[in-house]
C-alpha cells in the first residue's frame, strides 16, 4: 500500500475509515519558521516536565497530578487531548473534499460529550481513584474485571499509539523535511520524557498549551477567511459551490446506506465515552462538581473548534482549490483534476500559508506537530497506569503494593510502551492502517463502555455477565474489522468482503450489550447476589460523593 493512502488514513485517525480519501506524499523543503517555533515548543513543555517533576512525588501526583486541577484547567487539557491533529486536518480536509458531509465527523465525535456529561463524569469521579476500571471493579470481582477493563485500555491505547505515530511521522516528513524514522523516534522519545519525568501535571499542561495554541491558529484562519467574504456565510458558500458545484452542499457522499451511518455513529458516540486517557482526565480535579465543570469546558472549547474546522474546510475551497501554488502539477497532468500538494489532509496547512505567509504556516505546522505529543503523551500515560495500578498493583499484588513501587512499574511501563510506539510505527509506515484506528474505537465502544456504563447504572450486572459479555463485545469488534472491507479487501486481497461494512460497532456493541444482559441475570450464584446487593450503596456514593476520598474498592 503506497504512502498515499497511509498518510491520509492516519491524518484521518479519529474520522474510524475516512480511508476514501487521497493524496500524494510531497516532501517539504526545510520549513525554517516551522522549526524554530517547534523548538521553543518542546523547550517550554520540557521546562514545564522539569517543574512538574519537582512536584511528582506519589502515586496520585502522577496519576492525578494530586487532584488539583481546576475544572476549568481540566477542561482545556480534555481538549487537548481529544483535538487531535488528524481531527484539524483530517476534517477540514473532508470538508474540503466532500463539503458540508465533512461535518458528519464534526457532528460524530462532539454528540459522545452529552453522555459524558451527564452520565459517567460525576459517577465516574465519585467512585474511581486513577482509572475506570476502579469504577467498573467497585462491587465485582477485582482480578477478572481489572484485568479484562485493564486488557481493553491497553488494546485501546496501543492501537491508538500506532496510528498517531505513523501519522506524526508522515506530518512531520512532510512538514519538516526530516527522514520519517527520525520523525517517529523523536515523538517518541518527547513523549518518554514529558510522562516519566512530568506524569500527569507535565502531561496536562503540554495538552492546555497545545489547545491554546491550536485555538488561537484555527480561530485566526477562520477570521482571515470570513474577512474576505464581510464576514458571510453565504458569500463564502457561494463562492464554493461556484468552484466546486452544487453537490458539495449536499449529504450523502461519505456514508451512503443507513446501517453505516448507524454503526459510525454508534462508535463516535460509544466510543468516545470509552477511551481510557479521556476517562482518566477526570480523576484529576477535586470533586465530582469539577469534573463536571471539566466537561462543560471541554464541549464548549471542542464544539467550537468543530465549527472552526469546517469555516477552514470552505475556506480551502475558496482560496487553495484552483491556487497553482499549492497544486500538484505532475499529479494533475496525470490524471487531470485539481489535487493539492501532499493530498486533500494538507487543505489546513496550505490555506495557513494564503491567509498567514510563512510565518503562520511554521506557526500552524509547529502547532500540529505539538498537537501529536500531547496526544500521544495522554495515551502514554493512561497505557502505563493501566499496567502499573490495574494490572501490577491490583491483580498481581492484590493491592499490596506501596506508592513507591508502583510508580516505579508505571515509569517503567512508560517506557516500554514508548519503545513499543516507536517500533510499531516504523514497522507500520508503509501499512493500511484504517483497521488499527478502527479496531481502537471498536474496542473502546464495546468492551470499556458496556462494562463502564452498566456497571455504575445497572444493579443487576455480576463479574460473569461483564467479564463474558465484555469479551464477547471485544471479540466481535476484532472479528468484523478482520471481516470487513478494509482487512478482507484492502489487506488480504479477497474480491469480496464477508461482512459487507467498514464500521462493526453497532454489531459488536449490541452483542456486548446482550450477552452482558444475559450472563448477568441467569448467574444466581451467592457471590452473584452479593454483587446485586452492593449496588445500592455504590449508587449512593457515585451521585452524592460520600466517601469518595481514598480506594474505590472495599
Amino acid at each position: 500500500m503506497n504512502r498515499v493512502i497511509t498518510f491520509l488514513l492516519l491524518s484521518a485517525i479519529v474520522l474510524y475509515g475516512a480511508g476514501a480519501i487521497e493524496g500524494q506524499i510531497v516532501k517539504q523543503e526545510l520549513n525554517i519558521s516551522a522549526i524554530v517555533m517547534f523548538l521553543i515548543f518542546v523547550s517550554a513543555t520540557l521546562g514545564i516536565t522539569y517543574w512538574a517533576s519537582k512536584r511528582t512525588k506519589s502515586a496520585k501526583d502522577f496519576y492525578t497530578a494530586g487532584g488539583g486541577i481546576t475544572g476549568f484547567q481540566n477542561g482545556m487539557a480534555i481538549a487537548g487531548d481529544y483535538m487531535s491533529a488528524a481531527s484539524f486536518l483530517g476534517i477540514s480536509g473532508l470538508v474540503y473534499l466532500k463539503g458540508y458531509d465533512g461535518l458528519i465527523y464534526s457532528i460524530g465525535f462532539l454528540v459522545g460529550w452529552p453522555i459524558i456529561l451527564f452520565m459517567i463524569a460525576e459517577p465516574l469521579r465519585n467512585l474511581g481513584k486513577y482509572t475506570f476500571a476502579d469504577v467498573a471493579s467497585y462491587r465485582l470481582r477485582q482480578t477478572p474485571i481489572r484485568t479484562l477493563a485493564a486488557s481493553g485500555s491497553i488494546a485501546t491505547v496501543i492501537l491508538y499509539l500506532i496510528a498517531q505515530m505513523v501519522g506524526s511521522g508522515k506530518l512531520i516528513q512532510l512538514l519538516f523535511g526530516l527522514e520519517y524514522e527520525v520523525a517517529v523516534i523523536l515523538v517518541g522519545v518527547l513523549m518518554i520524557l514529558y510522562v516519566t519525568f512530568g506524569g500527569m501535571l507535565a502531561t496536562t499542561w503540554v495538552q492546555i498549551i497545545k489547545a491554546f495554541l491550536l485555538l488561537s491558529g484555527a480561530t485566526f484562519m477562520a477570521i482571515a477567511v470570513m474577512n474576505h467574504y464581510d464576514f458571510s456565510f453565504n458569500a463564502l458558500f457561494s463562492h464554493a459551490t461556484e468552484l466546486k458545484g452544487v453537490e458539495i452542499m449536499s449529504p450523502g457522499g461519505l456514508v451512503s446506506d443507513p446501517v453505516s451511518a448507524i454503526s459510525l455513529a454508534v462508535a463516535l458516540m460509544f466510543g468516545t465515552a470509552g477511551l481510557p486517557h479521556i476517562l482518566m482526565r477526570f480523576f484529576t480535579v477535586s470533586d465530582a462538581k469539577e469534573a463536571r465543570k471539566s466537561v462543560f469546558f471541554a464541549t464548549g472549547f471542542i464544539g467550537y473548534f468543530y465549527i472552526l474546522t469546517f469555516i477552514i474546510g470552505f475556506g480551502a475551497i475558496v482560496m487553495v482549490f484552483n491556487n497553482h501554488e499549492y497544486l500538484d502539477m505532475v499529479k494533475q497532468a496525470v490524471n487531470g483534476g485539481s489535487p493539492i500538494l501532499g493530498g486533500n489532509n494538507m487543505a489546513a496547512i496550505h490555506l495557513s500559508h494564503a491567509v498567514g505567509g510563512d510565518i503562520f504556516l511554521g506557526f500552524i505546522s509547529a502547532v500540529a506537530f505539538a498537537t501529536i505529543l500531547a496526544v500521544v503523551s495522554g495515551l502514554t500515560l493512561a497505557g502505563a497506569s493501566a499496567i502499573s495500578h490495574d494490572l501490577y498493583s491490583s491483580v498481581f499484588k492484590e493491592g499490596n503494593a506501596d506508592s513507591k513501587s508502583e510508580m516505579r512499574v508505571s515509569k517503567i511501563a512508560t517506557v516500554a510502551l514508548g519503545i513499543v510506539a516507536i517500533i510499531m510505527g516504523i514497522m507500520f509506515e508503509k501499512q493500511n492502517i484504517a483497521f488499527v484506528v478502527g479496531l481502537a474505537f471498536a474496542i473502546a465502544a464495546s468492551a470499556n463502555f458496556p462494562i463502564l456504563f452498566l456497571s455504575m447504572y445497572w444493579s443487576k450486572l455480576t463479574t460473569r455477565g461483564a467479564v463474558v459479555g465484555g469479551s464477547i463485545g471485544l471479540a466481535t469488534a476484532v472479528v468484523l474489522v478482520i471481516l470487513g472491507p478494509i482487512v478482507w479487501v484492502q489487506i488480504l486481497g479477497y474480491e469480496e468482503a464477508i461482512f459487507p461494512y467498514k464500521y462493526p460497532a453497532l454489531f459488536s456493541v449490541t452483542a456486548a450489550f446482550i450477552s452482558i444482559w444475559f450472563f448477568s441475570i441467569t448467574d444466581s450464584t451467592c457471590r452473584a447476589d452479593e454483587e446485586r446487593e452492593a449496588f445500592e450503596a455504590q449508587y449512593i456514593r457515585s451521585q452524592t460523593g460520600i466517601g469518595a476520598e481514598g480506594a474505590s474498592q472495599h
